[in-house]
């Protein structure tokens, strides 16, 4: 069982930057390939990006893609997203994810990935 507990949410303005963080319980952390996600009110939730298990490969849906960077350090068993040039419609809730894998698939479907945290609220302002 994996315990993962996002923080770092909160409210910024638009252009601005927030850096979230996903902490795992996992003493394999680095056995999985972690993925962000966000909710957003009456939407779906949607693929932000991925990260392989050795910071290797990464992947990312194209509405973040050169504005949001993912990033892990299996020494501390946590994620990161760092987000810039935050955008009304990037208002969401936003997971992290953990699926058990060997070989990095950059995986965007939720149901893929085993383990779920919280949830953290990002808003926007414009």
């Amino acid at each position: 069982q994996v315990q993962l507990v996002e923080s770092g949410g909160g409210l910024v303005q638009a252009g601005g930057s927030l850096r979230l963080s996903c902490a795992a319980s996992a003493r394999t952390f680095s056995s999985y390939t972690m993925g962000w996600f966000r909710q957003a009110p009456g939407k779906e939730r949607e693929f932000v990006g991925a990260i392989s298990r050795s910071s290797s490969s990464t992947n990312y849906a194209d509405s973040v893609k050169g504005r949001f960077t993912i990033s892990r350090d299996n020494a501390k068993n946590t994620v990161y997203l760092q987000m810039n040039s935050l955008n009304p419609e990037d208002t969401a809730v936003y997971y992290c994810a953990a699926r058990l894998e060997w070989i990095f698939t950059g995986q965007t479907m939720g149901a893929q990935y085993h383990y779920w945290g919280q949830g953290t609220q990002v808003t926007v302002s414009s």
